[in-house]
């Protein structure tokens, strides 16, 4: 660790190998696509990986991607059973014709069932891994030589989300995503984990985390990679949902953590351009092009003056809103 990196936890190393083979090989899908051509992923939906139950319901729903989670989702005294388990219901439901983006969550590099999370998943039909509590590159050092190491055998080539959950890490999550920008699929911020770590209080309009929230995407858009914004814990309360998610969209996060199928609705939604701004920025593109032509470098349009660096914004809007209906 450089003097420059800030750790959480001095003295601490992780649970795996810290070698730095493999680190910026191109990653690739079970299709064997590029990991950067992942499908745009607005929703990410969790459930318990003890709960088969849960995990069978899948098919029925309309996220982005799924996450089967060994992490906080399952109890402690169930985490041994679920990881034995976790190549049947990801067998069960491929088999049954479910081939949306699968990624497990494991456990933290430094806890005692990072290495047999890790071990558990190699092998299996899923897209890739959801790694939380990312806080300095000796982490992802150490699932990066693990993952090497089982890809070598398998050929089978795993992305990974980072969840970004620590005070370390939102300090460092530049180095991260710049170690990691070949293996890295998404960043995404856990508020629960982080406001406890900073010792803050959690607040309705999560105030108390903007700047970590605002750095993630800021990291995030810098490495060219997808964002995924915190979760919302309060599952009955739909408007203060939608809300949350309209502002991480106001943000610039490209997508949302879901604990609840309505959930996915809502930030489908609300990470889909309505069909009113496409409309408008449609028009703008066509004014702007005409002015263009005839050698104006900025216009009036609808009342506000528009020049290059919006236009290109709308051109964004209308290519992510083709992105979002082919999802």
């Amino acid at each position: 660790m450089s003097r420059q990196e800030y750790s959480n936890s001095p003295g601490q190393s992780t649970c795996v190998s810290k070698h730095d083979s493999g680190a910026n090989r191109p990653v690739r899908h079970m299709s064997g696509q590029i990991i950067a051509a992942t499908p745009l992923l607005r929703s990410l939906l969790f459930a318990p990986a003890n709960r088969s139950d849960m995990l069978r319901k899948f098919p029925r729903y309309q996220a982005d991607a799924y996450v089967i989670d060994l992490e906080d989702g399952t109890p402690e005294i169930d985490k041994e059973a679920a990881r034995a388990s976790l190549g049947r219901i990801v067998d069960e439901l491929r088999s049954a014709g479910f081939v949306a983006p699968l990624f497990v969550r494991v456990n933290a590099v430094r806890t005692a069932h990072a290495e047999r999370d890790l071990a558990a998943t190699f092998g299996q039909q899923i897209d890739g891994l959801v790694v939380p509590k990312l806080s300095q590159r000796a982490d992802a050092r150490g699932v990066e030589a693990t993952l090497a190491r089982a890809e070598d055998e398998t050929g089978h080539r795993l992305g990974v989300i980072g969840l970004i959950e620590t005070t370390a890490g939102v300090l460092n999550v530049d180095r991260l995503a710049s170690y990691w920008r070949t293996r890295l699929v998404a960043l995404a911020f856990g508020a629960e984990d982080f406001v406890t770590d900073i010792g803050g209080r959690r607040r309705a309009d999560s105030r108390e985390v903007l700047y970590a929230r605002s750095r993630i995407v800021l990291s995030a858009r810098a490495h060219g990679i997808q964002s995924l914004d915190q979760v919302y814990p309060r599952v009955r309360d739909n408007e203060g949902f939608a809300l949350d998610a309209a502002f991480g969209r106001d943000l610039g996060y490209t997508g949302k953590m879901c604990i609840t199928p309505k959930q996915i609705e809502l930030t489908n939604d609300a990470f889909s351009p309505s069909p009113e701004e496409v409309e408008r920025s449609r028009r703008l593109i066509r004014a702007y092009t005409e002015a263009k032509s005839a050698g104006r470098g900025a216009i009036e349009f609808e009342g506000g003056l528009v020049d290059e660096p919006m236009v290109r914004r709308a051109e964004a809007l209308v290519a992510w809103r083709a992105e979002a209906a082919a999802s």
